[in-house]
């Protein structure tokens, strides 16, 4: 019996004669369009075998057309009103104390070459960001800005990806460092941060003399546009187009850089629509299994149950950063719903087993015979009783790209993980915001006299390259990153043991226990997660002295020891052979 319910030829057309005007309009017709040409161009070639480069190349050049007729839309609208010379006077002078700020620092990062490229990634930003409030305030005003710069936006990341394929094509091992250069990105970042702040701190005097002599300047400036206010526009247009003209090589080449390293490597491809509802898709398929558990009682007829659930949970950026890194280049939510079910089902494991015991109860009848007399006899009457025990284990989400994945897409998805897909802003609740974003890990400088050690010295200088890599649940190298175990695995090999790909259980086995740590010891702890030997080590880190461990967390970071959580945690010392 079911005790319980199921889960969830072609035709010719004739053409009239038509006057001069109009047959050039149909000579005009009769010619396919620049979209049909490269449509069937894309056909002809897919027959002969593309390159990724060509198909980006194709879909580069559809994107611009439509961000042409977007662009036209905008330019038929009615103009704003220009503001007055007075306004543009005041603008000009803010640009030319906006220029002194950066020549400082362009004297900054002359002797010191290492920040120069995140000099010039600033410099872009800013323009974008500049550009960017512009294209609001138009959005705000009708609908065709906003596709304008929609259209743009595409072109843009459209662009973005030919370039990186073509380069692909060039050096095949661009695709394999990309997470290296994404991360040696981000530490020029930092040291250019460090830098300016220095270089602010020796220059304060120099900016108030600087100030003041702007406001001086303004009153002049003012004054003066006030007076001549027709000439003031001519030499405003002048000078700009002497800038324009200058910088824009630099600028143009610097922004390719950018947008190769950035946009082509660690941002999210889709739509935002696209990625949202890709969100709400998966927690649908969650909220459903949440409702079937809920319920489970009362759709089934059992009649004893027991419950091992764990959380009906996941972060969004590991998923988008997934569905990204599978599905190469831009995808719609209607494509990815296949991969959305995969990865649920691989995520949640459900499992329900019924277990039937012959149990009985003791029935007791009453009679009286014949001669009056009273009799009572008692018997067994057997019956099953079904038992019901539901597990639910959740494989965590951020477990199973290594599964699922090839080398190339699990490189993919530590590049989009590590940036968030340049998009902090799609899910602000997300805990990997704060991690990477918000509360970034903070520098530590190990004191002088550790490194005195040339093992430790060694260990702790490679180690430091990967600081700010995000933990891939089985990563072993610079190119998918790191967990626990495959980043301290990698080191070691990297500054002359030889240890293979170990895990935490297996680099305790091939140290030796110590009682009192020294730098360059590694450090093991215990149920930090529910792992397949519940009492083996789970977690391992290099000590590096004072209470302090290097180790790949979430990212890779320094981390104190005298916390209660590693406290909790901790299991022993082991010293390098």
């Amino acid at each position: 019996m079911g005790r319980g319910k199921a889960r969830p030829s072609g035709h010719r057309v004739q053409r009239p004669r038509k006057s001069d005007h109009k047959s050039k309009l149909h000579q005009e017709s009769e010619r396919a369009r620049p979209s049909e040409r490269l449509r069937q161009e894309g056909k002809k070639r897919s027959a002969q075998g593309q390159t990724r480069a060509e198909r980006s190349a194709v879909k580069a050049e559809k994107v611009k057309l439509r961000m042409g007729a977007a662009q036209e839309k905008l330019a038929a609208q009615a103009p704003v009103k220009p503001p007055g010379p007075v306004k543009r006077g005041a603008g000009a002078l803010g640009w030319g104390v906006h220029g002194f700020v950066h020549g400082k620092v362009y004297e900054v990062e002359h002797e010191n070459v290492g920040t120069e490229g995140a000099h010039h990634s600033e410099l872009v930003g800013e323009a974008v960001g500049r550009k960017t409030a512009r294209t609001a305030r138009q959005a705000i005003r009708d609908h065709p800005a906003k596709a304008a710069a929609r259209a743009e936006r595409r072109y843009v990341k459209a662009t973005a990806e030919h370039r990186f394929q073509v380069e692909l094509e060039k050096h095949p091992d661009l695709g394999k460092n990309a997470l290296a250069r994404f991360a040696q990105k981000q530490r020029q970042k930092r040291q250019y941060a460090k830098q300016a702040r220095e270089a602010a701190k020796q220059g304060a005097s120099a900016a108030e003399k600087t100030a003041v002599s702007a406001e001086k300047l303004a009153e002049k400036v003012a004054g003066f546009v006030k007076r001549h206010p027709g000439g003031v526009v001519i030499t405003l247009a002048c000078l700009l187009l002497l800038f324009t003209v200058q910088s824009c090589a630099s600028s143009l080449v610097t922004l390719g850089n950018g947008i190769i390293g950035g946009i082509g490597a660690s941002t999210y491809p889709a739509q935002d629509g696209d990625m949202l509802g890709a969100e709400a898709a998966y927690c649908a398929l969650e909220a459903e299994l949440q409702h079937y558990l809920d319920t489970y009682t009362s759709t089934h007829d059992y009649d004893e149950y027991h419950f091992d659930l764990d959380a009906i949970e996941h972060d969004p950026y590991v998923l988008i950063s997934m569905l990204s890194a599978l599905h190469e280049g831009e995808w719609t939510l209607e494509e990815v719903r296949g991969t959305l079910q995969t990865i649920f089902d691989r995520q949640y494991i459900l499992t329900e087993d019924v277990v039937t015991e012959r149990r009985y109860y003791i029935e007791t009848d009453t009679w009286t015979d014949s001669d009056g007399n009273t009799h009572t006899s008692s018997y067994r009457v057997y019956y099953d009783y079904y038992i019901c025990t539901v597990k639910l284990k959740n494989e965590d989400l951020s477990h199973l790209p290594i599964y699922i994945m090839s080398g190339e897409q699990l490189s993919r998805y530590a590049l989009y993980m590590a940036a968030l897909g340049n998009r902090p802003d799609l899910f602000p609740n997300s805990g990997y915001v704060d991690k990477y974003i918000t509360n970034p890990p903070q520098p530590y400088d190990v004191p002088e006299q550790y490194l005195s050690d040339p093992d430790f010295a060694a260990l702790l200088t490679e180690a430091e390259k990967y600081l700010g890599y995000p933990y891939v649940w089985g990563g072993s190298s610079p190119a998918t990153s790191f967990d626990c175990s495959g980043f301290l695995s990698y080191v070691l090999n990297q500054c002359g043991w030889d240890v293979g790909r170990l895990g935490a259980q297996g680099l305790y086995n091939y140290c030796t226990p110590v009682s009192s740590p020294r730098p360059g010891d590694l450090v093991f702890f215990r149920y930090t997660y529910d792992a397949p030997n519940p009492d083996g080590v789970t977690h391992c880190g290099l000590y590096v002295g004072d209470g302090m461990m290097l180790h790949c967390g979430d990212p890779v970071q320094f981390t104190s020891l005298n916390t209660s959580y590693w406290q909790s945690h901790f299991y022993a010392w082991g010293r390098l052979p």
